[in-house]
């Protein structure tokens, strides 16, 4: 077995605990070309059929994608259901989505999915309509059902492409204002979450599951440059994620897409780190978001054995070969435990060239109690003299800040660059 499949079949056992399954047997076969008929040879559909019997399994998983034809001769000669890879990843879609935007995409792949696996059925479903007219040899129920499942797609595919104005439309009320979004993007499992809730306090489900995050989450952040920027956490990325689950997905993908910088989470220690980049980038090519500047984050460092080699040199070997190689800024951090969380946030702050600080005064009257608290909050305080009714402040101040304190800005000094007032 190549490292490639055992990789993808040691994935399979992980999604099928994932949805509940309980696993009584594994098989693996290698052959020149797939059956047409039946994806397996003979030999080994019958060894799965007496397995299947002996174990009273409910069901068979295929870590492959299946044609509705295979399918159907696999389970009429096993006797049990038989499903694809594609169908168990929806399968925990379909138990993990939580909103309502959620459910509709789901929805929607398990109807693209199934749509053209209705055949088979035969003419024993054929019914005829009743009153003039309608005699003959009516409508199968296969052609109905087709017909009530494309019309379904169509209703979802309206109320998503709504959700998808709606999206777009908080994008341009963001881009109004000058706050960065930040996404989280990386292979399933890799500790998004972990590392989310880590630095937002955002109390996002993290589990040691496959797509434990399904729905997004955003939540605000302040560098320590005291700029505020929006991060996101998204569904995770797999090896041969469905093409029907990244087109159903295609509005909540769109927050990675659009976002201005995309933080690329890896666990540093698995043994399939480099392929798991690989993947993951072919997915962002796919939702063009390749251009979108990136860092890529080395997770999980706590679990690294041994004397650690430097951020740069384990970035550069997991991004050897491919359009990241030698531009992309790494750092090293474990969600867990909080290391190198600090140098993450810097690491933002030094790479988005966004809401720029400077130095600047403001005389504020002292009965506004809430802008001078706004500028403790959000500004890096240097001087504050008090004279009579007057609050004069000098502070470090992002642009967006001095934008809605405007009315009180007295003068502006030399620009700060960002990293030096962290």
């Amino acid at each position: 077995m190549s490292s490639g499949a055992a990789e993808s079949f040691r994935e399979l056992k992980e999604l099928a605990l994932s949805a509940g399954a309980e696993i009584v047997g594994e098989f693996f076969q290698v052959r020149p070309l797939a059956d047409s008929a039946t994806l397996l040879g003979e030999g080994k559909v019958n060894e799965l059929k007496e397995n299947a019997e002996a174990a009273q399994a409910d069901v068979v998983i295929i870590d492959n994608d299946l044609t509705p034809t295979q399918q159907r001769n696999l389970e009429r000669t096993i006797g049990v259901r038989v499903i694809d890879r594609t169908q168990l990843i929806l399968d925990i879609f379909a138990g993990r989505a939580r909103t309502a935007e959620g459910r509709l995409q789901v929805e929607l792949a398990q109807l693209k999915y199934i749509l053209p696996r209705l055949a088979g059925q035969g003419l024993s479903l054929t019914r005829q309509g009743g009153g003039i007219g309608t005699r003959g040899p009516g409508e199968t129920k296969l052609e109905t059902d087709r017909r009530r499942i494309a019309v379904r797609i169509r209703k979802l595919e309206s109320h998503l492409e709504n959700v998808r104005s709606g999206r777009l439309l908080h994008r341009q009320s963001r881009i109004a204002v000058p706050i960065p979004t930040v996404s989280l993007a990386g292979y399933t499992n890799a500790g998004k979450s972990t590392l989310f809730n880590r630095i937002t306090s955002a109390g996002v489900m993290a589990d040691a599951r496959m797509f434990a995050t399904l729905d997004p989450t955003v939540r605000a952040l302040t560098l320590p440059s005291r700029r505020r920027i929006l991060l996101s956490d998204t569904v995770g990325f797999i090896r041969n994620l469905p093409t029907t689950l990244v087109q159903a997905f295609r509005a909540t993908l769109e927050e990675v897409a659009d976002a201005h910088l995309i933080l690329h989470v890896v666990d540093v220690s698995s043994d399939q780190a480099a392929t798991q980049v690989t993947e993951v980038l072919r997915v962002l090519a796919e939702i063009e978001a390749a251009e979108t500047p990136q860092i890529l984050v080395l997770n999980k460092c706590d679990n690294l054995e041994g004397d650690r080699l430097p951020a740069d040199v384990l970035g550069a070997r997991l991004l050897e070969g491919t359009s990241r190689s030698g531009n992309t800024p790494v750092v090293l951090v474990s969600g867990r435990t909080g290391e190198g969380v600090p140098d993450l946030l810097a690491k933002l702050d030094e790479v988005l060239q966004f809401d720029l600080v400077e130095t600047v005064t403001f005389r504020i009257p002292m009965k506004d109690g809430a802008s001078i608290a706004m500028l403790h909050s959000h500004g890096r305080i240097r001087h504050e003299d008090y004279q009579g009714n007057i609050c004069e402040i000098e502070v470090d101040a992002p642009a967006s800040l001095q934008q809605r304190l405007k009315r009180y800005l007295v003068r502006e000094h030399s620009l700060s660059p960002v990293e030096n007032s962290v």
